[in-house]
């Protein structure tokens, strides 16, 4: 325990301490997922209709997968007897830990976990409880348990158990550390079955790397290992056992420095300090250093590269690039395991995360995994051998390989039959506007449009660019400088080049300038654009040069607002593209997608104090966008008056708009006024007025000024941990979308298959 307390600062010890009593003790708790306000919640919960589950799977017990949580639960399981940087501490010291990982299931691949702390040292204690735990759970990860007796536990759990068991310390770590290497190879033209491999530890995270490089083509005459005791060869009686026995050399090497010259790979898994500078000086060309110890790895990667500025680096520590963090991979696995029932997490599938892992890092990095590193993105190379922990793509790249892998080698006991939609749900997860925003996506991709970006310089924007260009969602054009564009294109390790994948519109040198000026002085002339100031303003205002770009059919829709004021950018659309032909008003209409569901809210942006034509006027414009979500709209006009029970002027203005529109769009559900538990609850609606031209409940809440709208939805955001769409712009003559600052590439992504939808909707 010192040698990791000691390396905590007084600060963060009391911070942490802080963190873990605050609010509830601990970092887990239960919530019911079934709805329990009254008698019949009650009585299907429990007594007596529990009873119809308890028999359906004494008839046939693959019921449980369907009605329980057996099946997305994973016990996290340890005696406390060897837990990473604090040793044997025991089971009670080691819960924080245990709840520490079951909040990383959850967090990045939404399994449940009960942490699961056993006072059991002896094999056989072991085996006996954690194999009784069988009912209770989908899969066992088993953590933070010494070695031999790791070894043996696991395999006799596999044995025994029908479910997945899972060391994770041992595959977890071999896993990230094998898909490292994979990489380091590929960046240095090495064969696998040609390297080196010297390891210092051996231990069960040591001997597992080892059995998974082998089973990838590793060869074991090439594999040379030390310990405490030196080097293991053949003969060695001392700390010797039968895992460790299959790597012993034929040799008379006896330490670490008799075995490391030549090596390709050095794999460290012991302790701090163990490699020399003179040790790695000796390695062979561009060598790979994975020095693991934690929290002072077998060398400092400063002290490494001063000794071989050649090397490939990697650590377990996060302040340093190329972290093997097990987070990487321990979620991912056990989701596509669980998904497909798997009776075991076999090798085929342990191959297949590897491969999952090693071809993620290849790939131009994301926004998130950007984000996580202060915004410095880490393109594939000698830094960047292994994702980041946050990027988002890992459980979609990860989970669907391991399991068709399990499909494959005949572990999965409820296959997948369509993979689609399987990643259709792991999107959503990952995206939660995944599955309101799917039609849409659907609609962009089978018809592509123009759609032209004024911030096309901001990062947000060309990563967003990079995957709708891979996605094939729209004919992106961007406006910004081709220097400053194609430096930030190769600083974020983006494929994305202009003429190919995308149109240019340099604002400083674009040969269609003199039609530009023409055309913003015939759109604005009469809202005092001079010929000069129009000529000005086309070299410096990319809103406009992208709204003149649509008026001129150069595009088919526009995206701004990242940068400046929304009402200046509305300013510009206004003179330029103007509005929809028997619109009065442009209105914002914003989407909140929240655990109960997806609620457009109007108008969070543009007027401050609508009149009743105009509220009547932005329903009528809400409904035509929300059917293109795939979605019936229900209308709330809302107000602090339920049905008459106010006769303010607000009130009234919400009133007459229902009445015009019961009037004028009679194909339209919409009431009003109401309360905002009114609109969301037909049991509320009906106690006050049970004769209501709304049913069910309302997906589109029209408020009676801007302060309520913005307020509204500034708030669902933050207590409902709502994920925002838009905002959307509606009742432009042509697709014109403002953003805002905050705004994320995920948002602009959402953005653009709004806008090419509505692109199509007016051609």
């Amino acid at each position: 325990m010192p040698s990791v307390m000691s390396k905590l600062s007084d600060d963060l010890r009391t911070q942490a301490l802080a963190y873990h009593r605050g609010n509830k003790p601990g970092k887990l708790e239960i919530q019911a997922t079934k709805p329990l306000g009254n008698q019949h919640d009650l009585a299907l919960a429990y007594s007596p209709g529990v009873a119809a589950a308890c028999e359906a799977i004494v008839a046939e017990p693959s019921e449980a997968a369907e009605l329980t949580a057996r099946q997305n639960l994973v016990g996290v399981v340890t005696n406390g007897t060897a837990v990473l940087g604090l040793g044997n501490i025991g089971p009670l010291a080691a819960k924080p830990v245990m709840e520490g990982k079951a909040v990383l299931f959850k967090k990045f691949a939404g399994i449940d976990v009960f942490d699961i702390e056993i006072d059991a040292t002896s094999i056989d204690r072991m085996v006996d409880v954690i194999s009784a735990l069988e009912p209770t759970f989908g899969g066992i990860n088993l953590e933070d348990i010494k070695a031999p007796e790791c070894f043996d536990v696991e395999a006799r759990l596999k044995e025994k158990m029908k479910i997945p068991v899972f060391h994770d310390d041992q595959h977890g770590t071999a896993i990230i550390v094998a898909a490292a290497i994979q990489n380091a190879l590929h960046l240095t033209g090495k064969k696998i079955e040609k390297v080196k491999i010297v390891t210092s530890g051996a231990g069960a995270a040591a001997l597992a790397c080892l059995n998974l490089l082998v089973t990838l083509g590793a060869r074991r005459e090439n594999i040379f290992v030390s310990d405490l005791e030196g080097v293991v060869y053949k003969g060695r009686d001392k700390l010797m056992d039968r895992w460790k026995d299959v790597y012993a050399q034929d040799t008379k090497a006896r330490s670490l420095g008799d075995i490391i010259g030549d090596a390709d790979v050095f794999l460290g898994v012991s302790a701090g300090g163990v490699l020399t500078a003179e040790m790695v000086k000796r390695m062979a060309k561009r060598p790979l250093i994975m020095a693991l110890a934690n929290p002072n790895p077998e060398i400092m990667p400063e002290e490494a590269v001063a000794a071989r500025p050649d090397a490939l680096i990697c650590t377990g520590r996060s302040d340093y690039p190329n972290q093997v963090n097990n987070v990487l991979c321990f979620p991912y696995i056990f989701r596509g395991a669980l998904d497909v029932g798997a009776t075991t997490i076999n090798e085929e599938m342990k191959r297949a995360a590897v491969e999952a892992i090693a071809a993620l890092a290849r790939e131009a990095p994301s926004d998130v995994a950007a984000r996580a590193y202060d915004g410095e993105a880490r393109t594939f190379g000698p830094g960047s051998l292994i994702p980041n922990p946050f990027d988002p793509r890992l459980i979609l790249r990860i989970a669907p390989a391991v399991a068709k892998a399990a499909i494959k080698s005949g572990v999965a006991t409820r296959p997948i039959v369509d993979f689609e939609s399987y990643l259709s749900r792991l999107d959503r997860f990952v995206f939660r506007s995944g599955f309101i925003m799917k039609p849409l996506f659907t609609k962009a991709k089978a018809d592509p449009r123009r759609v032209i970006y004024a911030e096309g310089e901001d990062e947000r924007v060309l990563r967003a660019v990079q995957v709708i260009v891979e996605e094939g969602l729209a004919r992106p054009a961007l406006i910004g400088r081709p220097a400053v564009i194609e430096t930030r294109l190769e600083r974020y390790g983006l494929s994305i080049r202009p003429g190919k994948d995308f149109v240019l519109i340099n604002p400083e040198d674009d040969p269609r300038y003199r039609e530009f000026v023409n055309a913003y002085v015939e759109a604005a002339g009469r809202h005092g654009i001079t010929p000069y100031a129009a000529r000005t303003v086309v070299r410096t205002n990319a809103t406009v040069i992208a709204a003149l770009s649509v008026r001129l059919g150069l595009a088919d829709a526009m995206i701004c607002g990242l940068e400046g004021r929304y009402m200046a950018h509305l300013h510009n659309i206004r003179d330029v593209i103007g509005l929809a032909k028997g619109v009065r008003e442009f209105a914002a209409l914003s989407l909140v997608i929240t655990g109960k569901g997806a609620y457009f809210l109007a108008d969070t942006q543009v007027t401050p104090n609508p009149n009743a034509d105009e509220i009547a006027e932005m329903a009528v414009q809400a409904a035509a966008h929300v059917r293109r979500f795939g979605l019936t709209p229900k209308i709330a006009l809302l107000s602090h008056s339920n049905f008459g029970s106010y006769d303010s002027e607000s009130a009234r203005k919400m009133r007459l708009a229902a009445e015009r529109l019961a009037v004028s769009h009679p194909d339209i559900e919409v009431d009003g006024e109401m309360h905002g538990d009114s609109a969301l609850s037909a049991a509320e609606r009906e106690k006050v007025f049970p004769h209501s031209r709304l049913k069910g409940e309302a997906n589109v809440l029209i408020m009676p000024n801007l302060d309520a709208a913005n307020i509204a939805y500034q708030m669902t955001k933050v207590l409902a941990d709502a994920l925002a769409v838009g905002p959307i712009l509606v009742g432009a003559a042509c697709p014109a979308h403002i953003l805002t600052p905050s705004v994320t590439a995920r948002g602009i992504i959402n953005m653009t298959a709004i806008a090419v939808a509505e692109a199509q909707a007016c051609s």
